[in-house]
């Protein structure tokens, strides 16, 4: 599957440092420690900066080894709160620590719904990763059983009808957490009727993202 883009927005601003935002004393469900969070919003803030600057891409000497793993993952830009960019895998196809490399390179200069980050923004831009688990079918057996099966907050979300797919992070919920808008708006997304939904193929998959504070 090949990168997607999104329309996450985080609207958390002001300055920037590479911390995860789980307590360090908390054990983490998702297998991701705070330092290995803290590891990839470094790693994506420095393949930004050099993407942006027209410098080679950074790559870590030793990475810790769950980010030797194959996952997908999104990285999204912020600007001042707005959306600035959101490139990602959906599917594990290479293992984290590079499709974070990637998806920081491709957020700034790759998403077609914006122009490329210019190195003056780089100071206002807030970096956040999300980590996926795998994409699995969402069985259902018509419109109003798939809108029950739906979990607000906690699903992101996969359509696929024909040539046509789209995606929405689980934090596209917090903007539109209406199901059936959220289910629209996604269609819309993917070149399809607003109801297109309703005969589309769905899978769900969860996802852990973490910003920079």
């Amino acid at each position: 599957m090949n990168s997607m883009n999104c329309s996450a927005a985080n609207d958390d601003g002001g300055t920037k440092s590479p911390q995860a935002v789980r307590p360090a004393a908390e054990k983490p469900a998702d297998g991701l420690s705070p330092d290995v969070k803290s590891f990839l919003l470094k790693l994506a803030r420095q393949n930004l900066e050099a993407a942006v600057q027209g410098l080679p891409p950074v790559a870590p000497k030793d990475p810790p080894t769950v980010t030797k793993e194959n996952r997908g993952c999104f990285v999204t830009l912020t600007e001042r709160g707005q959306l600035r960019g959101c490139i990602g895998y959906i599917e594990g196809i290479k293992p984290l620590y590079e499709a974070v490399m990637d998806n920081a390179k491709n957020a700034a200069l790759e998403d077609p719904r914006f122009p490329e980050v210019k190195p003056a923004e780089l100071a206002a831009i807030v970096v956040e990763v999300s980590v996926l688990s795998a994409p699995v079918p969402l069985a259902h057996t018509g419109p109003q059983d798939l809108l029950d099966k739906l979990v607000p907050g906690e699903d992101g979300i996969i359509l696929s009808k024909g040539y046509r797919q789209s995606t929405f992070l689980p934090q596209v919920w917090e903007q539109l957490p209406d199901k059936v808008d959220f289910l629209e708006h996604l269609s819309v997304k993917g070149g399809m009727p607003a109801d297109g939904w309703k005969t589309a193929d769905v899978k769900r998959y969860r996802a852990v993202h973490f910003h920079e504070q």
